[in-house]
């Protein structure tokens, strides 16, 4: 695990992220999340609470449910049981929305930015298409809400979910963030390559990003959300969108760097055999 390259990685990451250009690019993704959210939780939020509040009715749930916060000493959250439970079913997808748009509006322009300004000598291979890209993004993101739906009941065991979920989290944006970092410069055998050498040190990137992701899940376990949602929900795609983008950065400037390595050293070793 290269702990040194993550590390300058990281600051180098943080430091691009003030830049106005950086800033500007959570703007139009958040407008678009905000106005596509928006519109759907007016339009179909009511039949989801209906939903979920039905099938607990006829399958004596609630009981169950409350038996189980009890336990747990939170019965205080059995009145927001259902709303709670149509957010956490719908977080995956407003995931899934969030890091789609910066995979196709940001990363572009992080990998562009990124690749001129900190690594102007290195070439673009463009080793992955953008329906490539997409597709394997698309690839993951069902994955990872199919894997999130069932590890969905851990949230009642705490000490659990909080491994489960960051894991998820790293899984997810270490697949996603170092394909799309990697797309225009390396070609399809290094981007194997690099990633295959460097898998452990790209999840540990994830997982930081994953616990970094997961606050914002925090808005959602206030009984106060129900009051406020349309502002709970815009913080916390707001904060999805800078963390995404973040994320972005750190992983742009580490696949970066390793693929200049990586190429330096198949230099250096073609001119010691000739």
């Amino acid at each position: 695990m290269q702990l040194p390259e993550i590390a300058r990685a990281w600051v180098r990451a943080l430091a691009a992220q003030f830049r106005f250009k950086i800033i500007l690019l959570s703007l139009i993704p958040l407008l678009i999340s905000l106005l596509l959210w928006g519109a759907l939780l007016a339009w179909r939020l009511q039949a989801v609470f209906d939903f979920i509040q039905h099938y607990f009715s006829d399958h004596n749930n609630f009981g169950d449910a409350r038996d189980v916060l009890a336990s747990l000493g939170l019965l205080t959250f059995k009145a927001v049981i259902v709303p709670l439970l149509a957010m956490w079913l719908l977080l995956p997808i407003m995931i899934m929305t969030s890091l789609l748009f910066v995979g196709v509006l940001a990363m572009p322009v992080i990998a562009k930015h990124v690749g001129g300004r900190d690594f102007p000598a290195l070439e673009q291979r463009h080793g992955a298409s953008f329906l490539g890209s997409f597709a394997y993004s698309l690839a993951s993101f069902f994955l990872f809400s199919f894997l999130w739906v069932v590890t969905l009941p851990l949230i009642f065991i705490p000490p659990i979910y909080v491994v489960v979920h960051p894991l998820l989290w790293g899984w997810l944006t270490y697949r996603v963030m170092s394909f799309d970092a990697l797309a225009n410069f390396a070609d399809r055998e290094e981007r194997k390559e690099l990633v295959m050498r460097h898998r452990p040190s790209l999840l540990l990137i994830g997982i930081i990003a994953g616990l970094l992701g997961a606050l914002p899940s925090g808005l959602w376990m206030s009984g106060a959300m129900i009051t406020f949602l349309p502002f709970f929900a815009g913080l916390a795609i707001w904060i999805y969108l800078l963390v995404f983008i973040f994320t972005g950065l750190w992983f742009q400037y580490y696949c970066l760097a390793a693929l200049q390595n990586l190429r330096q050293q198949r230099e250096h070793t073609m001119k010691t055999v000739n």
